[in-house]
């Protein structure tokens, strides 16, 4: 297990921050780099070209690692709404064909897909929350042959009950459909294995489970899309772009990989420094070791809900990192608002109080909490 690392973060004693899956705050030393990132612009003389291209890289592959995977498979998007419409642009649906989601499933993972179906005369299948919390049967039960994409997070985001990708991804790959994974709530807290789940695309967002700035993101692609189409074109994602001095000599190819559907700007100079010292934590502290130490801390939550009368998921319905709670009689308008008075901060998010702790969360964190909620 990891030692508890709240003093990494800039956390008040008095604060009970069990909000990661809304945004996670920054480390201090992420702090401290992003304030030197954005001291740095004002002496754009040291930043040559060759900066264009290593910050970009170096983040590329560090999450390349985190997720079993190699750097030329992965492009740096600004959102997964972005990664999404990549995906949703060079994947193929015919007439008549489905797209399978989750019922409630977070909007940036179903507007792209329902302008898709649209587009191409498809029709988007939901699969309905089941009372079991079994997504993963619901789901294979809606992959036929007419489905085209299994579009589906790890877990889902309101409470953080399990898919389990692998077995998804053998369905899809047996009727020929594609698989694309938003990893927004689980990439950085959960094991994640291209090798084991062979996904075509999968979406992330940086700002939370991976301790990252807002706006940048990373998209996986599998390498037999990455002669597709990018959402846009723009200079640093051709080839032999290294060279300033022949920008005007246009090509028509691109750069080698996933690198041809990067976002314009890329290498954000501002932001990157900050996603890199934060990968940076993460592999060194493991994601195994990570998930490990937070499932103590869900565990605890799970365990005090139920004997508080909430209605908690099954144990092995339940993400490593993320749990939501409901009560019978519904959520009290006034939760969140109570909650924050004293300090404490969750989220509400459909039927569910969602808590979402980290490494720098107490067992007082808890305590607080329920002492509250009760």
């Amino acid at each position: 297990m990891i030692a508890n690392q709240r003093a990494l973060f800039s956390i008040p004693d008095n604060i009970t921050y069990l909000n990661c899956a809304y945004t996670s705050p920054l480390m201090k030393t992420a702090e401290i780099i992003g304030k030197n990132a954005i001291s740095a612009k004002a002496y754009p003389w040291n930043i040559t070209p060759a900066d264009f291209f290593k910050t970009m890289e170096t983040i590329r592959g560090m999450f390349a690692q985190l997720i079993h995977t190699s750097g030329e498979n992965i492009a740096i998007i600004p959102a997964a709404s972005y990664g999404i419409a990549l995906a949703a642009k060079n994947l193929p649906v015919s007439p008549g064909q489905e797209i399978v989601v989750l019922e409630d499933q977070f909007p940036s993972n179903i507007y792209s897909w329902k302008r898709l179906a649209n587009e191409k005369k498809g029709q988007i299948q939901t699969v309905k929350r089941p009372l079991d919390y079994d997504w993963t049967s619901a789901v294979l039960k809606a992959i036929n042959t007419k489905t085209a994409i299994v579009a589906v997070p790890n877990c889902h985001w309101t409470d953080g009950t399990l898919l389990d990708l692998v077995q998804i991804g053998t369905a899809c790959r047996d009727y020929g459909a594609a698989l694309v994974i938003d990893g927004t709530q689980s990439i950085g807290a959960m094991p994640f294995s291209i090798k084991e789940i062979r996904p075509d695309f999968v979406v992330t967002a940086a700002h939370k489970w991976l301790l990252g700035p807002y706006s940048l993101g990373f998209c996986y692609i599998a390498p037999e899309w990455q002669n597709g189409i990018p959402l846009e074109e723009n200079w640093l994602n051709r080839e032999a772009s290294e060279d300033f001095s022949r920008l005007v000599d246009y090509r028509d190819e691109y750069q080698p990989g996933a690198r041809r559907f990067d976002v314009g700007g890329a290498s954000n100079f501002f932001l990157s420094p900050i996603a890199e010292a934060a990968l940076r934590q993460l592999l060194d502290w493991g994601i195994d070791k990570i998930a490990k130490t937070i499932r103590l801390k869900t565990d605890q939550i799970a365990q005090e809900a139920d004997s508080r009368g909430f209605k908690v998921p099954p144990e092995l319905m339940r993400s490593p990192h993320l749990i939501g709670i409901t009560l019978t009689g519904g959520i009290p308008g006034n939760l969140i608002k109570t909650l924050s008075s004293e300090n404490i901060f969750v989220s509400i998010r459909g039927q569910s109080i969602r808590i979402a702790p980290h490494l720098y969360n107490t067992d007082m964190d808890l305590t607080r909490l329920f002492n509250v909620l009760g």
